[in-house]
Protein backbone atom coordinates (compact mmCIF):
# COMPACT_ATOMS: atom_id res chain seq x y z
CA UNK A 1 0.00 0.00 0.00
CA UNK A 2 1.11 3.46 -0.75
CA UNK A 3 2.00 5.73 2.12
CA UNK A 4 2.94 8.93 2.91
CA UNK A 5 5.64 9.32 5.96
CA UNK A 6 7.38 12.55 6.92
CA UNK A 7 11.17 12.56 5.48
CA UNK A 8 11.68 15.80 6.39
CA UNK A 9 11.49 18.60 9.63
CA UNK A 10 12.62 21.67 10.54
CA UNK A 11 11.64 24.98 12.90
CA UNK A 12 12.16 28.21 12.96
CA UNK A 13 11.86 30.61 15.81
CA UNK A 14 12.28 34.05 16.34
CA UNK A 15 15.04 35.53 18.46
CA UNK A 16 13.52 37.79 20.65
CA UNK A 17 12.61 36.25 23.89
CA UNK A 18 9.83 37.88 26.30
CA UNK A 19 9.84 36.06 29.43
CA UNK A 20 6.82 36.14 32.09
CA UNK A 21 8.49 38.36 34.77
CA UNK A 22 9.29 40.75 31.04
CA UNK A 23 5.42 40.57 30.86
CA UNK A 24 5.32 41.84 34.67
CA UNK A 25 6.35 44.94 33.16
CA UNK A 26 3.52 45.36 30.72
CA UNK A 27 0.44 43.79 31.75
CA UNK A 28 -0.75 42.98 35.59
CA UNK A 29 0.10 39.31 36.05
CA UNK A 30 2.42 37.62 37.39
CA UNK A 31 5.11 35.08 36.54
CA UNK A 32 3.73 32.72 39.51
CA UNK A 33 0.36 33.50 38.04
CA UNK A 34 1.38 32.79 33.90
CA UNK A 35 3.33 29.46 35.52
CA UNK A 36 1.24 27.79 37.41
CA UNK A 37 -1.94 28.25 34.95
CA UNK A 38 -0.63 27.35 31.79
CA UNK A 39 2.69 26.14 32.48
CA UNK A 40 4.64 28.79 30.33
CA UNK A 41 7.57 30.41 31.37
CA UNK A 42 8.87 32.09 27.84
CA UNK A 43 7.81 32.66 24.51
CA UNK A 44 9.38 34.21 21.41
CA UNK A 45 8.51 37.47 19.25
CA UNK A 46 8.83 37.96 15.92
CA UNK A 47 10.63 41.05 15.03
CA UNK A 48 8.24 44.52 13.75
CA UNK A 49 9.59 43.48 10.10
CA UNK A 50 9.05 39.51 9.87
CA UNK A 51 5.45 38.11 8.88
CA UNK A 52 4.32 34.49 9.12
CA UNK A 53 5.92 34.02 5.60
CA UNK A 54 9.36 34.61 6.72
CA UNK A 55 8.98 32.32 9.29
CA UNK A 56 7.72 29.93 7.54
CA UNK A 57 10.75 30.16 4.62
CA UNK A 58 12.95 29.22 7.35
CA UNK A 59 11.24 26.37 8.39
CA UNK A 60 10.86 24.82 4.96
CA UNK A 61 14.38 25.29 4.27
CA UNK A 62 15.41 23.71 7.36
CA UNK A 63 12.86 20.91 6.51
CA UNK A 64 13.89 20.13 3.14
CA UNK A 65 17.83 19.79 3.98
CA UNK A 66 16.74 16.74 6.52
CA UNK A 67 14.41 15.41 3.61
CA UNK A 68 17.41 16.05 1.17
CA UNK A 69 15.49 17.24 -1.22
CA UNK A 70 15.50 20.30 -3.49
CA UNK A 71 12.68 23.14 -3.35
CA UNK A 72 11.80 21.85 -7.00
CA UNK A 73 10.99 18.05 -5.86
CA UNK A 74 7.64 19.57 -4.02
CA UNK A 75 4.82 18.84 -5.74
CA UNK A 76 2.30 20.64 -3.27
CA UNK A 77 2.87 23.11 -0.25
CA UNK A 78 0.36 23.72 2.61
CA UNK A 79 0.29 26.37 5.04
CA UNK A 80 -1.69 26.23 7.98
CA UNK A 81 -1.93 29.73 9.75
CA UNK A 82 -4.61 31.86 11.23
CA UNK A 83 -1.91 34.87 11.10
CA UNK A 84 -1.32 35.36 6.96
CA UNK A 85 0.70 37.69 5.61
CA UNK A 86 -2.00 39.51 4.09
CA UNK A 87 -5.76 38.29 3.26
CA UNK A 88 -4.97 37.05 -0.09
CA UNK A 89 -3.02 35.90 -2.27
CA UNK A 90 -2.02 32.94 0.28
CA UNK A 91 0.90 32.96 2.31
CA UNK A 92 1.84 29.35 0.62
CA UNK A 93 2.68 31.14 -2.66
CA UNK A 94 4.41 33.72 -1.22
CA UNK A 95 7.19 30.98 0.61
CA UNK A 96 6.35 28.71 -2.58
CA UNK A 97 7.92 31.69 -4.66
CA UNK A 98 11.03 32.28 -1.81
CA UNK A 99 12.03 29.35 -1.44
CA UNK A 100 11.92 28.79 -5.37
CA UNK A 101 9.25 25.80 -5.24
CA UNK A 102 8.51 26.59 -9.21
CA UNK A 103 6.67 22.86 -9.74
CA UNK A 104 4.55 23.18 -6.73
CA UNK A 105 0.79 24.09 -5.74
CA UNK A 106 0.34 26.01 -3.00
CA UNK A 107 -2.58 26.88 -0.66
CA UNK A 108 -3.39 28.08 2.76
CA UNK A 109 -5.48 26.27 5.16
CA UNK A 110 -7.44 27.83 8.78
CA UNK A 111 -8.29 25.20 11.02
CA UNK A 112 -6.50 27.71 13.96
CA UNK A 113 -4.17 25.50 16.34
CA UNK A 114 -5.53 22.30 14.31
CA UNK A 115 -4.19 23.63 11.12
CA UNK A 116 -0.76 21.42 10.86
CA UNK A 117 -2.60 17.86 11.95
CA UNK A 118 -5.53 19.02 8.99
CA UNK A 119 -2.46 19.46 6.96
CA UNK A 120 -1.13 16.13 7.13
CA UNK A 121 -4.26 14.64 6.99
CA UNK A 122 -4.77 15.81 3.62
CA UNK A 123 -1.17 15.64 2.65
CA UNK A 124 -1.40 12.11 3.62
CA UNK A 125 -4.21 11.79 1.41
CA UNK A 126 -2.80 13.18 -1.61
CA UNK A 127 0.48 11.36 -1.44
CA UNK A 128 -1.84 7.89 -0.78
CA UNK A 129 -3.68 8.62 -4.10
CA UNK A 130 -1.28 8.87 -6.62
CA UNK A 131 -1.58 12.47 -7.40
CA UNK A 132 1.78 13.37 -5.59
CA UNK A 133 5.11 12.36 -4.07
CA UNK A 134 6.21 14.99 -2.28
CA UNK A 135 4.10 17.66 -0.19
CA UNK A 136 4.96 20.00 2.48
CA UNK A 137 3.11 20.94 5.61
CA UNK A 138 4.02 24.45 7.01
CA UNK A 139 2.34 25.73 10.45
CA UNK A 140 3.29 29.40 11.13
CA UNK A 141 2.09 31.95 13.31
CA UNK A 142 2.96 35.53 14.23
CA UNK A 143 0.42 35.56 17.18
CA UNK A 144 2.44 38.69 18.78
CA UNK A 145 0.66 40.83 15.65
CA UNK A 146 -3.14 40.48 16.63
CA UNK A 147 -2.72 40.22 20.71
CA UNK A 148 -4.01 43.05 23.05
CA UNK A 149 -1.09 42.81 25.07
CA UNK A 150 -3.24 44.85 27.77
CA UNK A 151 -5.47 41.82 28.02
CA UNK A 152 -3.98 39.65 30.18
CA UNK A 153 -5.86 36.61 29.50
CA UNK A 154 -4.81 36.33 26.12
CA UNK A 155 -1.15 38.23 26.04
CA UNK A 156 0.19 35.40 28.58
CA UNK A 157 -0.47 32.68 26.30
CA UNK A 158 0.78 32.70 22.96
CA UNK A 159 3.98 33.20 21.06
CA UNK A 160 5.53 33.18 17.67
CA UNK A 161 7.18 30.11 15.33
CA UNK A 162 7.17 28.29 12.55
CA UNK A 163 7.62 24.46 11.90
CA UNK A 164 7.47 22.79 8.79
CA UNK A 165 7.04 18.80 7.81
CA UNK A 166 7.91 17.04 4.22
CA UNK A 167 5.80 14.16 3.46
CA UNK A 168 7.03 11.93 0.80
CA UNK A 169 5.57 8.67 -0.64
CA UNK A 170 6.79 5.59 0.84
CA UNK A 171 5.91 1.56 0.42
CA UNK A 172 5.49 0.87 4.63
CA UNK A 173 4.95 2.69 7.98
CA UNK A 174 4.50 6.60 7.60
CA UNK A 175 0.73 8.16 8.33
CA UNK A 176 -1.40 5.63 9.69
CA UNK A 177 -4.48 6.85 10.02
CA UNK A 178 -6.05 10.78 10.76
CA UNK A 179 -9.20 12.21 12.35
CA UNK A 180 -10.38 15.61 11.70
CA UNK A 181 -13.50 16.98 13.85
CA UNK A 182 -15.12 20.59 14.75
CA UNK A 183 -17.92 21.78 16.56
CA UNK A 184 -18.85 25.50 14.62
CA UNK A 185 -21.26 26.01 17.81
CA UNK A 186 -18.04 27.30 19.68
CA UNK A 187 -16.65 29.46 16.84
CA UNK A 188 -17.23 32.56 18.92
CA UNK A 189 -15.22 31.29 22.25
CA UNK A 190 -11.82 32.02 19.94
CA UNK A 191 -12.15 34.30 17.23
CA UNK A 192 -10.90 37.72 15.66
CA UNK A 193 -13.96 39.39 15.36
CA UNK A 194 -13.28 42.14 11.96
CA UNK A 195 -10.79 42.28 9.34
CA UNK A 196 -12.77 39.89 7.64
CA UNK A 197 -16.18 40.45 5.09
CA UNK A 198 -18.48 40.20 8.26
CA UNK A 199 -16.75 43.47 9.53
CA UNK A 200 -14.46 45.31 7.42
CA UNK A 201 -11.59 47.16 8.28
CA UNK A 202 -13.03 51.43 9.57
CA UNK A 203 -12.11 53.86 12.04
CA UNK A 204 -15.22 51.93 14.55
CA UNK A 205 -13.01 48.63 14.10
CA UNK A 206 -10.11 49.88 15.33
CA UNK A 207 -11.86 52.28 18.24
CA UNK A 208 -13.43 48.71 19.67
CA UNK A 209 -10.02 46.89 19.17
CA UNK A 210 -11.66 44.63 16.76
CA UNK A 211 -8.49 43.72 15.16
CA UNK A 212 -7.48 41.89 18.18
CA UNK A 213 -7.55 37.83 19.26
CA UNK A 214 -10.66 37.32 21.32
CA UNK A 215 -10.77 34.32 23.60
CA UNK A 216 -13.10 32.98 26.02
CA UNK A 217 -10.89 30.63 28.76
CA UNK A 218 -13.45 28.95 30.35
CA UNK A 219 -15.29 27.03 27.43
CA UNK A 220 -12.15 26.64 25.27
CA UNK A 221 -10.22 24.69 28.53
CA UNK A 222 -13.18 22.61 28.84
CA UNK A 223 -13.12 21.87 25.27
CA UNK A 224 -9.91 20.70 24.98
CA UNK A 225 -9.79 18.37 28.10
CA UNK A 226 -12.38 16.42 26.54
CA UNK A 227 -11.33 16.53 23.22
CA UNK A 228 -7.99 15.98 23.08
CA UNK A 229 -7.92 12.39 24.75
CA UNK A 230 -10.83 10.93 23.13
CA UNK A 231 -9.11 12.41 19.73
CA UNK A 232 -6.52 10.36 19.91
CA UNK A 233 -8.24 7.26 20.83
CA UNK A 234 -10.20 8.00 18.00
CA UNK A 235 -7.52 7.64 15.57
CA UNK A 236 -5.80 4.92 17.68
CA UNK A 237 -8.82 2.76 17.24
CA UNK A 238 -8.94 4.10 13.42
CA UNK A 239 -5.00 2.55 12.60
CA UNK A 240 -5.59 -0.05 14.81
CA UNK A 241 -2.94 0.79 17.52
CA UNK A 242 -3.25 -0.29 20.70
CA UNK A 243 -2.81 2.76 23.48
CA UNK A 244 -0.29 1.01 25.25
CA UNK A 245 1.59 0.37 21.51
CA UNK A 246 1.82 4.44 21.37
CA UNK A 247 5.88 5.49 22.10
CA UNK A 248 5.25 9.48 21.91
CA UNK A 249 2.33 12.35 22.33
CA UNK A 250 3.15 14.97 20.68
CA UNK A 251 0.29 17.26 21.27
CA UNK A 252 -0.97 20.97 20.82
CA UNK A 253 0.90 23.07 23.40
CA UNK A 254 -1.81 25.09 25.01
CA UNK A 255 -1.65 24.18 28.32
CA UNK A 256 0.20 22.25 31.17
CA UNK A 257 -3.14 20.81 32.66
CA UNK A 258 -4.49 20.27 28.81
CA UNK A 259 -1.73 18.20 27.67
CA UNK A 260 -1.68 16.06 31.26
CA UNK A 261 -5.11 15.44 30.85
CA UNK A 262 -4.63 13.77 27.43
CA UNK A 263 -1.72 11.90 28.79
CA UNK A 264 -4.00 10.72 31.41
CA UNK A 265 -6.44 9.17 28.51
CA UNK A 266 -3.52 7.22 26.61
CA UNK A 267 -2.11 6.15 29.92
CA UNK A 268 1.37 7.53 28.75
CA UNK A 269 4.62 8.39 31.69
CA UNK A 270 6.29 11.58 31.25
CA UNK A 271 8.98 10.53 29.32
CA UNK A 272 6.24 9.53 26.27
CA UNK A 273 5.13 13.34 25.94
CA UNK A 274 7.23 16.18 24.21
CA UNK A 275 6.27 18.72 25.75
CA UNK A 276 8.27 22.37 24.96
CA UNK A 277 5.65 24.99 26.15
CA UNK A 278 7.50 26.50 29.15
CA UNK A 279 9.55 27.67 26.05
CA UNK A 280 7.49 28.93 23.66
CA UNK A 281 3.88 29.33 25.14
CA UNK A 282 1.17 28.94 22.66
CA UNK A 283 2.20 29.21 19.21
CA UNK A 284 -1.35 27.88 17.37
CA UNK A 285 -0.25 26.32 14.51
CA UNK A 286 3.39 26.28 14.30
CA UNK A 287 3.02 24.42 17.80
CA UNK A 288 2.92 20.53 16.74
CA UNK A 289 5.74 20.82 14.12
CA UNK A 290 8.07 22.70 16.31
CA UNK A 291 7.49 19.82 18.88
CA UNK A 292 8.12 17.05 16.13
CA UNK A 293 11.05 18.74 14.51
CA UNK A 294 12.69 19.05 18.74
CA UNK A 295 11.59 15.46 19.29
CA UNK A 296 13.48 14.11 16.04
CA UNK A 297 16.66 16.34 16.91
CA UNK A 298 16.52 15.03 20.54
CA UNK A 299 16.71 11.68 19.56
CA UNK A 300 13.04 10.52 20.69
CA UNK A 301 11.85 9.51 17.10
CA UNK A 302 13.02 6.07 16.52
CA UNK A 303 12.38 3.45 13.58
CA UNK A 304 8.90 1.53 14.10
CA UNK A 305 7.76 4.09 17.11
CA UNK A 306 4.30 4.83 16.82
CA UNK A 307 3.30 8.58 17.94
CA UNK A 308 0.13 10.34 17.93
CA UNK A 309 -0.26 13.71 17.28
CA UNK A 310 -3.20 15.85 18.31
CA UNK A 311 -4.66 19.12 18.31
CA UNK A 312 -7.64 21.84 19.33
CA UNK A 313 -8.53 25.11 17.93
CA UNK A 314 -10.64 27.99 16.68
CA UNK A 315 -13.38 26.84 14.80
CA UNK A 316 -13.80 24.77 17.22
CA UNK A 317 -11.80 22.26 15.29
CA UNK A 318 -9.69 19.28 16.68
CA UNK A 319 -7.40 17.43 14.99
CA UNK A 320 -5.34 13.53 15.22
CA UNK A 321 -2.85 11.24 13.36
CA UNK A 322 -1.14 8.15 14.20
CA UNK A 323 1.68 7.12 12.65
CA UNK A 324 4.71 4.59 12.56
CA UNK A 325 8.35 6.48 12.07
CA UNK A 326 10.01 5.25 9.48
CA UNK A 327 13.62 7.15 9.06
CA UNK A 328 14.08 6.45 5.00
CA UNK A 329 17.53 8.22 5.07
Amino acid sequence: MRRATITGLGKYLPEKVMTNHDLEDIVDTSDEWIRTRTGIEKRRIAADDQAASDLGVEAAKEALKDAKLAAEDLDLIIVATITPDMMFPATACIIQDKIGAKNAAAFDLEAGCSGFVYGVSVAANFIESGMYDNVMVIGTEVLSKILNWEDRGTCVLFGDGAGAAVLSAADKGGILATDLGSDGSGADTLYQPAGGSRQPASHETIDNAGHYLYMEGTPVFKFAVKTMGKASLKVLKKAGVKKEEVDLLVPHQANTRIIGAAAKRLKLSDDQVYVNLPEYGNTSAASVPIALAEAKEKGKLNNGDKVVLVAFGAGLTWASAVMEWNDLK
